[in-house]
């Protein structure tokens, strides 16, 4: 499955190819991604992501969540996909991450708002949620800029690199809210 954003920009469906140009990602940024990003110190070999991307691509439907490769004129630049999915509640968490080379160009504002509506109008689900480690000023202006309100703030809801915990921010946006 493609989800189209603009002519240079599409989400593509995670599929088993994708785990070389995923881990070569990681493995490149690990200082950068690992900042905010706690999976950074455990993605050590190919292999690992490989068990990732095959769990996705594998779940079972009761526990499938769309994953989706950012794509830059066709080129892997992040992740972003669902996670947590309450289909019962017709709620998900949103989660992402962009290659530090594409960074301030709008492509993950984009491609969140994008899988917004992919979750509100294809899917039917009225609550999505998403979290932000404080201080990731970065991440936390996606969802502001995108309507999401701020609930409140999950204390010591991360453990990041160094077994530091960090408290995570918890924005939702509503379907109602569109």
């Amino acid at each position: 499955m493609k989800l189209e954003i603009d002519a240079q920009l599409q989400l593509k469906q995670v599929e088993k190819t994708d785990a070389e140009a995923i881990f070569n990602t990681i493995d490149s940024q690990r200082e950068y991604l690992g900042k905010w990003l706690p999976f950074v110190a455990y993605t050590k070999t190919l292999t690992d992501t490989q068990t990732f991307v095959d769990a996705i691509v594998n779940a079972p439907e009761t526990k499938f969540e769309y994953v989706f490769t950012i794509q830059k004129n066709g080129e892997f630049v992040g992740l972003i996909g669902f996670k947590d999915t309450d289909r019962l509640n017709q709620k998900t968490e949103i989660g992402y991450w962009l290659s530090e080379a594409h960074q301030k160009q709008g492509i993950m504002t984009r491609s969140v708002a994008k899988l917004c509506d992919f979750a509100f109008q294809e899917l039917g689900l009225n609550r999505i949620q998403i979290k932000c480690a404080e201080g990731n000023i970065s991440s936390s202006k996606i969802p502001q800029s995108l309507g999401f309100k701020l609930e409140g703030i999950e204390r010591e809801g991360e453990i990041l690199t160094g077994n530091v915990f960090t408290d995570l921010q918890i924005y939702s946006k509503l379907k109602s809210d569109q």
